[in-house]
């Protein structure tokens, strides 16, 4: 699994999976519980993760969205 995208944003991560699940993409949203159970804390950020094979799909997907600045390197 590729991470894309690592955020505490809720919002975003609604937004990414939207897209995600629209396109297809196969993903997996990390930490979500432990990081809303902790309270936002910097230690623990829910990261997207996606399929190897389908990373550059996803990361395409994300700058066509104007998301491309959240993407992981």
């Amino acid at each position: 699994m590729a991470e894309l995208i690592r955020t505490n944003d809720v919002a975003l991560i609604s937004v990414v999976e939207a897209l995600l699940g629209e396109a297809g993409i196969p993903y997996q949203v990390t930490d979500r519980t432990m990081s809303v159970l902790e309270g936002t804390i910097p230690v623990i950020v829910p990261r997207i993760l996606v399929a190897d094979d389908r990373e550059a799909e996803a990361r395409e997907l994300m700058v066509d969205a104007e998301l491309g600045e959240w993407l992981r390197a």
